[in-house]
Protein backbone atom coordinates (compact mmCIF):
# COMPACT_ATOMS: atom_id res chain seq x y z
CA UNK A 1 0.00 0.00 0.00
CA UNK A 2 1.20 3.46 -1.10
CA UNK A 3 1.08 6.57 1.87
CA UNK A 4 1.43 9.96 2.01
CA UNK A 5 3.62 11.72 -1.26
CA UNK A 6 4.21 7.89 -2.43
CA UNK A 7 0.82 7.39 -3.63
CA UNK A 8 0.22 10.86 -4.91
CA UNK A 9 2.98 10.69 -7.38
CA UNK A 10 2.11 6.49 -7.91
CA UNK A 11 -1.76 8.01 -9.24
CA UNK A 12 -0.02 11.04 -11.34
CA UNK A 13 1.94 8.34 -12.99
CA UNK A 14 -0.78 6.07 -13.38
CA UNK A 15 -3.13 8.74 -14.68
CA UNK A 16 -0.24 10.06 -17.11
CA UNK A 17 0.28 6.47 -18.21
CA UNK A 18 -3.55 6.27 -18.44
CA UNK A 19 -4.09 9.52 -20.45
CA UNK A 20 -0.81 9.78 -22.65
CA UNK A 21 1.46 12.30 -22.98
CA UNK A 22 0.14 13.85 -26.12
CA UNK A 23 -2.92 14.52 -24.34
CA UNK A 24 -1.42 15.73 -21.34
CA UNK A 25 0.64 18.37 -23.38
CA UNK A 26 -2.82 19.41 -25.14
CA UNK A 27 -4.03 19.43 -21.84
CA UNK A 28 -1.33 21.89 -20.75
CA UNK A 29 -1.61 24.12 -24.28
CA UNK A 30 -4.86 24.85 -23.51
CA UNK A 31 -4.65 25.30 -20.13
CA UNK A 32 -2.02 27.97 -20.85
CA UNK A 33 -3.72 29.67 -23.40
CA UNK A 34 -7.15 29.81 -21.54
CA UNK A 35 -5.65 31.11 -18.29
CA UNK A 36 -2.18 32.49 -19.37
CA UNK A 37 1.23 31.70 -17.84
CA UNK A 38 0.78 34.58 -15.08
CA UNK A 39 -2.41 32.79 -13.62
CA UNK A 40 -1.22 29.16 -13.90
CA UNK A 41 0.93 29.80 -10.41
CA UNK A 42 -2.14 31.16 -8.62
CA UNK A 43 -4.74 28.16 -10.18
CA UNK A 44 -2.11 25.73 -8.67
CA UNK A 45 -2.36 27.37 -5.29
CA UNK A 46 -5.70 27.53 -5.33
CA UNK A 47 -5.85 23.51 -6.14
CA UNK A 48 -3.38 22.84 -3.59
CA UNK A 49 -5.74 24.52 -1.19
CA UNK A 50 -8.87 22.95 -2.12
CA UNK A 51 -7.00 19.85 -2.19
CA UNK A 52 -6.08 20.42 2.11
CA UNK A 53 -8.92 21.37 2.49
CA UNK A 54 -10.58 18.20 1.33
CA UNK A 55 -7.90 16.02 2.87
CA UNK A 56 -8.83 17.87 6.23
CA UNK A 57 -12.85 17.21 5.79
CA UNK A 58 -12.56 13.68 5.04
CA UNK A 59 -10.04 13.41 7.59
CA UNK A 60 -12.87 15.25 9.64
CA UNK A 61 -15.75 13.10 8.40
CA UNK A 62 -13.66 9.70 9.61
CA UNK A 63 -13.14 11.35 12.55
CA UNK A 64 -16.83 12.08 13.41
CA UNK A 65 -17.46 8.78 12.24
CA UNK A 66 -15.33 6.67 14.04
CA UNK A 67 -16.72 8.96 17.22
CA UNK A 68 -19.84 7.70 16.62
CA UNK A 69 -19.78 4.33 15.92
CA UNK A 70 -17.55 4.65 19.76
CA UNK A 71 -21.02 6.22 21.02
CA UNK A 72 -22.73 3.59 19.48
CA UNK A 73 -20.84 1.05 21.13
CA UNK A 74 -20.99 2.41 24.15
CA UNK A 75 -24.76 2.52 24.17
CA UNK A 76 -25.05 -0.82 23.61
CA UNK A 77 -22.85 -1.75 26.90
CA UNK A 78 -25.08 0.24 28.43
CA UNK A 79 -28.28 -1.04 27.55
CA UNK A 80 -26.84 -4.62 28.05
CA UNK A 81 -26.01 -3.31 31.25
CA UNK A 82 -29.61 -2.11 32.13
CA UNK A 83 -30.99 -5.63 30.45
CA UNK A 84 -28.66 -7.51 32.85
CA UNK A 85 -30.09 -5.55 36.42
CA UNK A 86 -33.49 -5.33 34.92
CA UNK A 87 -33.60 -9.42 34.72
CA UNK A 88 -31.83 -9.84 38.40
CA UNK A 89 -34.42 -7.86 39.34
CA UNK A 90 -37.15 -9.97 37.49
CA UNK A 91 -38.37 -6.57 35.14
CA UNK A 92 -39.17 -7.59 31.85
CA UNK A 93 -37.58 -5.27 29.68
CA UNK A 94 -38.19 -6.53 26.48
CA UNK A 95 -40.85 -3.87 25.49
CA UNK A 96 -39.10 -1.28 27.02
CA UNK A 97 -36.62 1.64 25.73
CA UNK A 98 -33.52 2.68 27.31
CA UNK A 99 -35.33 5.40 29.82
CA UNK A 100 -38.79 3.55 30.74
CA UNK A 101 -36.40 0.55 31.88
CA UNK A 102 -34.48 2.87 33.77
CA UNK A 103 -37.84 4.29 35.81
CA UNK A 104 -38.33 0.74 35.96
CA UNK A 105 -35.27 -0.30 37.74
CA UNK A 106 -35.44 2.52 40.07
CA UNK A 107 -39.08 1.92 41.23
CA UNK A 108 -38.37 -2.02 41.72
CA UNK A 109 -34.57 -0.97 43.83
CA UNK A 110 -36.95 2.18 46.05
CA UNK A 111 -39.24 -0.88 46.47
CA UNK A 112 -36.76 -3.34 47.56
CA UNK A 113 -35.20 -0.25 49.90
CA UNK A 114 -38.30 0.42 51.78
Amino acid sequence: MHSGRHAVSYQVANLIMAIGIEWIIIIVVIVLLFFGVKKIPQLARSFGKASAEFQKSKIEANRELQRLEDQTDVSNIDREKLETIADTLGIDYSNKNDEELRNAINREVGKEGE
